[in-house]
């Protein structure tokens, strides 16, 4: 017979928004606060990253020793970090079944956060054809072998994609002992900040192709070459023995399907308001299954975030659905993706290409709410508009002037 508990909060994923929002709710009256994890340590995705970047600019930090500072926080708290706990499936609203080293177990939580984070997708899903050799791997599992495994990897290698995460990647693989001898993306240009793309040509000497894709995998046994296509046709063979398919990120969403949880059609992640509420009364959703991918710290910002909304549906606050929050071409999507007039979270957008210094404006049912200059490279909408919205209105609609 599976044993069954019930507990006041749980918490699914134990990466930054994760732990962040157990830290905030188990000293703050949310009474028994329960994390899974499924991986055998906490901390997510920061766990093998072992470049900087983390933390604040005061206290700068590793990967690592992020994570480890959020595991503590949490457990300091008072909250139960459980690893090697994988959540399986939903037998009601509120209700996970859950398997780990004692076996099955069922739990009933008075709210559930899913913090389940993203995912990259890898070589198959990205429909490059070849044989199946060795040397072929993803930034986590890159960083995993490097900095977790101490595994040797190839002497020459190939980065795809050019995003910050595709930057990092260059990093582990040199940090490794390989040569990257190019990266290769099929946009016009870099998607990181312009002084980290250039250092990375000139100090390192490493080619950025744009224009550019893998068509094929060559080699048996081991990687030996990667066919590639640029944009006006021409081919060319780059030899190496070692490539990293970098960013191309999707929501680790299935928890949350499994459950018939509404997704937001363009984020794929569950539709949230700015409480981080989802379409299920009881059930929030935080860091990256929202919006693949943002950075450790966003994350963790919403799950503290998250945690006031836990706290009040604890107390008997009213559930509300919000109102559809629309974005037109070239926008692609936006997170949050409803609206309430308590809104206070920032807005994250993302367009289809790079926009220069577009002027957003934001309406309801053709009354103007807002209109606003965005001139970050990762634009964010900010939430001093909400409480002009008619909660029994049509969708808001965002556009690009």
């Amino acid at each position: 017979m599976t044993p069954e508990r019930r507990i006041d909060v749980l918490i699914v994923g134990a990466g930054p928004a994760g732990l962040a929002a157990a830290a905030r709710l188990a000293p703050g009256g949310a009474g028994h606060v329960e994390v899974l994890e499924r991986e055998q340590q906490a901390g997510g995705v920061p766990r093998h990253c072992a470049h900087g970047g983390f933390g604040t600019l005061p206290r700068p930090l590793t990967g690592p020793a992020y994570a480890r500072l959020l595991t503590d926080a949490a457990t300091r708290a008072g909250a139960v970090v459980r690893t090697g706990v994988t959540a399986l499936d939903w037998t009601g609203p509120l209700t996970l079944t859950a398997v780990g080293p004692n076996g099955p177990e069922t739990i009933t939580a008075r709210a559930v956060v899913l913090a389940t984070g993203a995912r990259e997708r890898p070589r198959s899903a990205r429909l490059v054809p070849g044989t199946r050799p060795a040397g072929v791997y993803t930034t986590g599992e890159l960083q995993q072998a490097v900095h977790l495994c101490r595994q040797r990897i190839g002497t020459r290698a190939v980065v795809v994609g050019a995003e910050d995460v595709s930057y990092a990647a260059a990093d582990t693989a040199r940090a490794a002992g390989a040569d990257v001898v190019a990266m290769v993306t099929e946009l016009p240009r870099a998607r990181t900040a312009p002084a980290r793309a250039q250092y990375t040509r000139l100090r390192h000497g490493i080619p950025l192709l744009t224009g550019t894709t893998v068509t094929e995998l060559l080699g048996h046994g081991r990687l030996s070459g990667v066919r590639i296509r640029h944009r006006d046709g021409r081919t060319a063979v780059l030899p190496c023995d070692t490539i990293v398919f970098t960013g191309d990120f999707v929501p680790d969403h299935e928890l949350a399907r499994r459950g018939g949880i509404p997704l937001d059609p363009a984020t794929r992640g569950p539709a949230i308001d700015g409480a981080l509420r989802t379409l299920r009364p009881g059930v929030f959703a935080v860091g990256s299954v929202l919006h693949p991918v943002e950075s450790a710290g966003r994350a963790a910002r919403e799950g503290a975030h998250a945690a006031t909304a836990v706290q009040a549906w604890l107390a008997g606050a009213d559930w509300s659905e919000g109102v559809p929050l629309v974005v037109h071409p070239p926008l692609h999507w936006i997170a949050p993706n409803r609206v309430t007039a308590t809104d206070r979270l920032p807005y994250i957008l993302r367009a289809r290409f790079p926009l220069t210094r577009p002027i957003l404006h934001v309406t309801q049912d053709g009354r103007f709410l807002h209109r606003t200059l965005l001139l970050n490279r990762r634009p964010t909408l900010t939430a001093r508009w909400t409480h002009r919205i008619d909660p029994k209105g049509g969708p808001v609609h965002v556009r690009v002037r």
